[in-house]
């Protein structure tokens, strides 16, 4: 295939704005399913936790072919947790598709990686989704997607964007708000006259960057990259050049190209397709593969630090060992060592115990992903408190800083402000909008976040939303007042019963039940006050042979709070640690004896 023919293009969109829904439309539109094939909803999101969480982590590609013209798309995650995955997109495609809500207009999310594709001078097209809303408010949506683009330093080029107008939902899209067709025509026709074809040279030697990588337990790795030069074939001898080793000869084993959501084995690859190959061996991303007699290496992929912190280590608590099938250090190793090789803007360092490693990721959610992944394969570690990655510079202690928007209704504003002003917040903006509602836009420390999304659903009643965005290193803010709960611990091992539970509820709010197997030092619920507090919660009620008149009351629990593994890290304290096994996850102290905590609290005073 000529590369005049192919246009590889990347969606960009913020959470939940109808990306997958739309690429799946434009699936259909193309006939890649059969008519009488049951096609599940947001094919994109393949990975388990993905559809859970509503989210796309991992960039995944799909091919689909209209008016004789192949287009590549791949779709980028829209958090700016998964902002190594988006860096890395570019790389591969000449033009973006920016997605926006016609209700919500364009999101902070939506910034950062559309920043990242203007800086690479793609051109964009903007599809206005979900206009058949009620609430679609078209005309506002583009002057502040106009905005964004003006903000963000784009060119007078790529200010004068393509617009079209869609519902994924309904397979129809249309240049005017109110004359959509029922079918996804204007937008493939929009993305096949308005994007440039691939750069690419078909008769030079081969050259191709991984920029991508995929596992199978049958093929190995899987390299995947924009073939840039030449041609590509099954069993061709070629050249890796990787960003940190020696050259070493290798041999392509089979050749894929994108077609629907599968890849299909080519006996040859041209340039300008987005390919994948096995057979390579050990392949980092970055890596150049090239002809061997012309081994010219392509720029290194540049990825932004990461921003936080955590240590994970083997599990060291009572119950350690019951649950995982993974439990050594040597295992820990090397599952993380090989999350690193698929994702590069993880870091894993060694520390001065060979049972901790210190993982370092671009946010919270980042880090909760990779702890989720590991759970569900098996493994059994503890983790401690995520904390915000500090620089200095010239003298000057720097901490990364975050824009966060939070919308909420005007009755709950004053818990905003009191709550982003403890945790040293600057406010930049705020604008109330149509519907009543008032939009924050401030500037806060990272270290101000963690643990803020709780506080602030609980101060609103569950109603404001947030989104944030990294800024940059700005100087250190002092400290911050963060907790305003200690915890209740567990005074001894054992079974948590209902006559102890209910003496313990009347001094915070509990997170187990009645049956809950307990070790000294694991805490058990979150007390009313801010200091610790140690509770017994496996005491029985004393029997006695002497009948009363009156019939015993049947004791009542308040129902526990159950935590998932992202609260559970936003309130855990630097004295804790969160043990996680395949089958439940426990907050524990580091020191699960009192005396222990005692002398450790003297000491530090």
């Amino acid at each position: 295939m000529k590369p005049e023919n192919i246009r590889n293009i990347a969606i960009i969109a913020h959470v939940d704005h109808g990306k997958t829904t739309l690429v799946d439309a434009m699936l259909r539109q193309s006939h890649i399913f059969r008519e009488n094939e049951q096609v599940e909803e947001r094919v994109m999101d393949s990975n388990d936790l993905e559809r859970e969480r509503g989210i796309t982590i991992l960039s995944k590609n799909t091919a689909i072919h209209y008016k004789d013209i192949k287009i590549n798309i791949v779709d980028t995650p829209g958090h700016a947790d998964f902002g190594g995955e988006v860096e890395r997109v570019m790389n591969m495609v000449d033009g973006v598709l920016l997605l926006v809500d016609a209700t919500e207009g364009p999101m902070p999310q939506t910034k950062f990686v559309l920043k990242k594709a203007l800086e690479r001078g793609h051109k964009a097209i903007v599809v206005v989704n979900k206009i058949d809303r009620p609430s679609a408010r078209p005309e506002e949506v583009i002057n502040q997607t106009f905005d964004l683009f003006i903000d963000l330093g784009a060119t007078e080029e790529q200010c004068d964007f393509p617009i079209v107008y869609a519902s994924g939902l309904t397979g129809s899209s249309g240049f005017a708000p109110d004359a959509l067709k029922p079918t996804m025509e204007p937008l493939l026709d929009t993305i096949i006259e308005q994007l440039p074809a691939p750069a690419a040279d078909p008769d030079g030697p081969a050259q191709m960057q991984a920029t991508l990588l995929d596992y199978d337990d049958y093929k190995g790795q899987i390299v995947i990259g924009r073939l840039n030069r030449g041609t590509i074939q099954k069993n061709q001898t070629l050249a890796l050049l990787p960003q940190n080793g020696e050259k070493r000869t290798v041999k392509a084993g089979q050749v894929f190209t994108h077609q629907g959501l599968n890849r299909m084995e080519v006996q040859r690859a041209s340039a300008g397709d987005i390919i994948a190959i096995t057979g390579l061996g050990e392949v980092g991303i970055g890596d150049t593969i090239t002809d061997p007699e012309h081994p010219e290496p392509l720029p290194p992929i540049k990825v932004e630090e990461p921003t936080l912190r955590m240590m994970i280590g083997i599990n060291t608590s009572p119950f350690a060992g019951q649950d995982g099938e993974f439990l050594t250090s040597r295992k820990i190793r090397e599952r993380l060592m090989r999350e690193t090789e698929k994702d590069v803007a993880l870091r894993v360092e060694e520390t001065d115990s060979a049972d901790h490693f210190l993982v370092s990721g671009r946010g919270e959610l980042h880090l909760s992903i990779l702890i989720e992944n590991m759970r569900r394969e098996g493994y059994e570690f503890q983790v401690s408190k995520p904390e915000v990655i500090l620089k200095e510079e010239n003298g000057i202690k720097l901490e990364p800083y975050e824009i966060v928007e939070i919308e909420t209704s005007s009755e709950q504003q004053g818990a905003v402000v009191e709550l982003l002003g403890k945790r040293k917040g600057q406010l930049q903006d705020m604008v109330v909008l149509d519907s009543g509602n008032i939009r924050f836009t401030y500037k806060v420390p990272s270290r101000g976040l963690l643990g803020f999304r709780l506080q602030l659903l609980t101060a609103t009643h569950g109603e404001a939303m947030i989104n944030t965005m990294f800024h940059g290193y700005e100087p250190y803010a002092g400290g911050i007042e963060a907790y305003d709960h200690g915890s209740l611990i567990a005074w001894e091992s054992g079974t948590a019963t209902t006559y102890a539970l209910h003496a313990a509820q009347e001094r915070g709010q509990l997170y187990i039940t009645p049956g809950t197997e307990v070790y000294e030092g694991m805490v058990v619920g979150q007390h009313i006050r801010e200091t610790d507090l140690e509770v017994n919660v496996c005491k029985k009620k004393h029997l006695t042979s002497i009948r009363r008149a009156t019939a015993e009351e049947a004791l009542r629990l308040d129902t526990p709070r159950q935590l998932s593994i992202d609260d559970a890290l936003e309130i855990m304290k630097e004295d804790e640690l969160l043990e996680i096994t395949p089958k439940t996850f426990r907050l524990r102290k580091k020191l699960l004896k009192k005396n222990e905590r005692d002398r450790a609290r003297k000491h530090k005073q």
